[in-house]
């Protein structure tokens, strides 16, 4: 292990369009700043002028990345194949040096030499910058995903405000409005207008071509509905039931996108030894967006490393050797959340009888035994998983 008089510390702060980096030494002392464009051959400029200046002073130049797994991922991975010492510095560290300071400020160049002074303060416990490709990739499908469930849901409820208008009654005969029968009747009948010269009998055919299991009840209740329901039909009504077409179509390649992306995804999981999709309600979504989250859990020596990691493990606060544990607030908050939701899949109970998981229902029972509410029962189990 070198001494810390030995590098040359290059602080980086990053954004999409341009990156900033400060060189200091082990002293504080900013020796040069600039800034590049996030460009590789912008990247090839900052390594021979790090170098140089390097060599000038015979120091080893380690390099300190705010959050090298967002904007600066590029880079972190050109500086790994040149061989360069990169470190990932958590934005939060960056943040709190720049609080300490007794005026704050704030722009790029002095938010690159907060960046350096964390790492020469924390050389030696900061991780090594590892952007591996394939953790990258699967994250990004799953933020994709993400994006495209988020879609979804908006356009479901343009679709209800529509179709309750026209349909008033509609949840008796669509409760679920993205059904594909249900899609091929906004699309094909989005007010009651378009059925004028329909019978039961020749909905209920249309309907088994999208769905065999319609029966002619269903077509007969449509039918009662919009009788009951009264005249729906306003002034422009056919601009409205443009929209709710439009809707059905953006819907419908949602749901297409959706298969696709899900199928990418099980792709992507088969080059991980994950055997994740093997536990009581989790499926290839879920499996995805834990290892994306976790990245490689190689990383964590135990797993109370990886449960404070995720937020998950109980803080003891304490003072004068008194104290108590208490819920902890920080941590990856989006691991976990996936990690409660992992827990009350695994102890919820279906229809069937059958608990998903006999072993965590167990163990969530005992601990209701034990005087614990559900939601306090729920986070134990969440811990266990």
């Amino acid at each position: 292990m070198q001494k810390r008089e030995s590098y040359l510390y290059v602080g980086m702060d990053l954004h999409k369009k341009t990156h900033t980096a400060v060189l200091l030494n082990c002293w504080n002392e900013k020796l040069e700043a600039l800034v590049i464009e996030n460009k590789p051959v912008e990247f090839e400029k900052l390594v021979k002028r790090v170098n140089r200046k390097a060599l000038t002073l015979g120091l080893t130049p380690v390099y300190g990345l705010e959050n090298a797994y967002g904007h600066g991922r590029s880079l972190a991975v050109f500086l790994l194949e040149k061989g360069c010492v990169v470190k990932d510095v958590n934005p939060a560290l960056a943040y709190d040096r720049r609080r300490s300071a007794p005026t704050m400020k704030k722009n790029d160049e002095y938010d690159a030499y907060c960046v350096a002074m964390v790492l020469i303060d924390q050389l030696h416990t900061l991780l090594d910058a590892k952007p591996a490709d394939n953790y990258w990739t699967l994250s990004q499908l799953v933020n994709r995903r993400d994006t495209i469930v988020n879609d979804g849901i908006r356009l479901k409820n343009a679709l209800h405000e529509q179709i309750s208008t026209a349909y008033p009654s509609y949840r008796k005969f669509f409760s679920e409005i993205d059904l594909k029968s249900a899609l091929y009747f906004w699309k094909t009948y989005p007010s009651p207008m378009h059925m004028s010269n329909k019978t039961a009998e020749d909905l209920t055919a249309e309907l088994r071509t999208i769905a065999s299991n319609i029966s002619k009840s269903k077509a007969a209740l449509i039918f009662g509905c919009v009788q009951n329901d009264g005249d729906t039909l306003r002034d422009y009504q056919s601009s409205r039931d443009f929209i709710t077409q439009s809707l059905v179509r953006d819907l419908e390649r949602q749901q297409s996108e959706l298969t696709q992306i899900d199928a990418e995804i099980e792709k992507m999981l088969e080059t991980f030894d994950c055997k994740l999709t093997t536990l009581p309600g989790v499926g290839s979504a879920i499996a995805g967006k834990l290892i994306a989250e976790i990245g490689d859990i190689r990383r964590f020596p135990n797993a109370d490393k990886l449960a404070s990691f995720a937020g998950i493990a109980p803080k003891r606060f304490s003072s004068a050797g008194k104290g108590r544990d208490e819920s902890n607030k920080q941590g990856n908050r989006a691991l976990h959340g996936l990690f409660y939701f992992l827990a009350v899949s695994m102890v919820c109970v279906p229809k069937s009888g059958k608990p998903n998981n006999p072993i965590f229902y167990d163990y969530f029972c005992r601990k209701l035994g034990e005087g614990k509410t559900k939601s306090q029962a729920a986070k134990s189990a969440e811990n266990k998983a």
